[in-house]
């Protein structure tokens, strides 16, 4: 056995025997599993990058030598061996780490990254500035699962051929993205694998690269002579990797889609060890969608990369067939093509998290927004309670599609409420639509609401009282709800108002607010700049008889916070909010 506690950086790794080096890979494997399985994070791409990982830093002088990991999912070995291995060998330490490559954590990390396609770019900009100040070092990208499915890893790389200097791009082709692959580049890559390399046909010699292809690219001693033939290569390379995803454990190695990222898993059986059990908005959303198709065979969902994010395991996109459209990694090409779509008089639903969207702005704002076409997008994982890492977090979907001019965007507070807003959104021809959808239990609560949303920006008091009036956002509308109730205990008989739509106000209710009230509160779970919140303070203005109180998420980027501890923070809890509006009223 070898001690992994005493390996404290690379130059631990590089004292080791060659032959010691497939031992070592298989240990770390061991204490990947071990942490995976009770904490949860990104299994199959880690698993299947050890020998990889264990060969890069064998052979190159990390951080002289650059390494750049694409998403950083692929990064953990590697940050086992630079020194943070504590991070994985004691469950009380396990945090200390987080899942993404953090200049903060260690000298070997260069960049925090957590969304897909940038590595080869942000290598490209380090290598670049190397020339440009006289200095030596080998720069290496890794990207791979899915990743170069995305424009800027094109980008990136067509830019990259004309450095005319070291660059080395290694592609870990583990023949999978989240899902499987879409798109015409990885014909090309299953036709390299085929022919051992050898085809013609190349997509990266075609861009200009040099290229080097490795069949069994979990093979220790090949990969180390292979990286040892292109360090120091005097211009930039691609080293092609096969590799399997998930590799040492079965489980994985069955079921790449599902233990790409899988919570806390039992490890004997692979079975996950918090089931989600009844509906949840991702299995509603697929089944009303699944149902559209069958009735209209023009109706189409959309996926860049992330199926999961509304549903479609395997079996539902065999069910879906043509319907379901997995574009790759790619947001842009996903609004865009949801636009034409609609424009060609189909009917698209393009679900995404609400994080990568961000990736798409232009094509919100150019390619939908300026042509008016009725594509419908669902916004996932919006909110302090959706993703938690620093690279993941839901918190600006509302002032980015809100500030954007002629897109509705819906903000439904349940169940029953999305369903009647996604079936309006579905039917209607006249607007594009986002919909934010609700986090947490997606169980019925009995409520009706109306199916027909093209009266524009009408807001619904929930209940009508004086004083005070609170308006709750989407996901926050609970939250207005039950202050009301504390307030009602404190003889305050409160408004409550669901506005529905972020993307404009309502401002005939806004103006009738002034007869009975002094005070308007604003609960949103996003980002309080730019958001819903500060546009109705902007509307009342200087009113000397309108006082607003806008509450919601700070502008930062948070990592690994506690979502119940970020709520406190900002007072988004109903006994914070009952004394801060008591304040207020004297």
């Amino acid at each position: 056995m070898i001690n992994l506690k005493a390996i404290k950086s690379p130059a631990d790794v590089k004292a080791l025997p060659v032959s010691e080096l497939p031992t070592l890979a298989e240990e770390l494997r061991g204490v990947l599993l071990q942490k995976l399985s009770r904490r949860g994070g990104h299994v199959g791409p880690n698993l299947g990058f050890v020998e990889a990982t264990v060969a890069l830093h064998y052979i190159f002088d990390s951080p002289i030598d650059k390494i750049i990991y694409d998403v950083s999912h692929q990064s953990y070995t590697h940050k086992m061996l630079t020194g943070r291995i504590e991070g994985f060998l004691d469950p009380d330490d396990y945090s200390i780490v987080n899942g993404y490559t953090n200049p903060v954590e260690s000298e070997h990390d260069f960049f925090t990254i957590g969304h897909t396609s940038t590595s080869i770019s942000l290598a490209l900009g380090l290598a670049k500035a190397r020339d440009l100040r006289g200095e030596k070092g080998n720069i290496i990208a890794v990207i791979g699962d899915g990743s170069l499915s995305g424009g800027e890893a094109f980008e990136g790389l067509d830019n990259a051929a004309e450095l005319g200097s070291n660059f080395i791009v290694v592609v870990n082709d583990n023949q999978m993205s989240i899902a499987e692959n879409h798109g015409g580049i990885y014909d090309n890559l299953t036709l390299l694998r085929e022919t051992d390399g050898k085809a013609d046909n190349n997509y990266f010699r075609a861009l200009g690269f040099d290229y080097i292809y490795v069949a069994d690219g979990n093979d220790i001693a090949t990969l180390l002579d292979t990286f040892s033939k292109v360090k120091d290569s005097a211009k930039p390379v691609v080293v092609h990797i096969n590799t399997l995803k998930g590799k040492g454990y079965l489980p994985a190695e069955l079921h790449k889609e599902r233990f790409h990222y899988s919570g806390p898993f039992d490890l004997a059986s692979g079975q996950p060890l918090h089931p989600s059990t009844g509906d949840t908005y991702e299995s509603l959303t697929r089944d009303y969608l699944l149902g559209k198709m069958k009735s209209d065979p023009t109706a189409v969902a959309i996926t860049s990369g992330t199926p999961g994010v509304m549903g479609f395991a395997p079996e539902y996109r065999r069910e879906a067939g043509r319907q379901f459209i997995d574009v790759g990694i790619a947001e842009e090409h996903a609004v865009a093509l949801a636009s034409g779509l609609a424009r060609g008089g189909a009917r698209p639903f393009y679900g995404v998290y609400s994080t990568f969207l961000q990736r798409a702005y232009d094509q919100l704002s150019q390619d939908l927004a300026i042509n008016g076409n009725p594509a419908v997008i669902g916004v996932f994982s919006g909110g302090a309670e959706g993703m938690n890492d620093v690279t993941h977090l839901g918190f600006w979907d509302i002032p980015m599609i809100s500030n954007i001019p002629g897109i509705v965007y819906l903000l439904p507070t349940c169940r029953e409420e999305y369903m009647a807003m996604l079936d309006w959104a579905m039917e209607q021809s006249s607007y594009p639509v986002a919909i934010r959808v609700p986090l947490g239990s997606a169980a019925p609560t009995g409520k009706s609401f109306p199916t027909d949303y093209s009266d524009l920006n009408r807001f619904a008091m929930t209940r009508k009282g004086e004083k005070v009036a609170i308006i709750g956002v989407g996901n926050f509308h609970h939250l207005a709800e039950e202050t009301a109730e504390l307030l009602g205990s404190r003889g305050v008989n409160a408004t409550v108002i669901n506005p529905r739509f972020v993307s404009g106000l309502d401002t005939e209710m806004l103006d009738s607010l002034k007869t009975m009230h002094s005070l308007v509160v604003t609960l949103e779970d996003g980002s309080v700049a730019g958001g819903f919140g500060q546009k109705v303070a902007a509307y009342y203005g200087d009113s000397a008889s309108m006082k607003v109180k806008v509450y919601g998420l700070p502008e930062k980027f948070l990592d690994r916070y506690s979502a119940a501890g970020l709520l406190d923070e900002c007072h988004l809890r109903a006994d914070l909010l009952t004394g801060d509006i008591m304040a207020a009223l004297g």
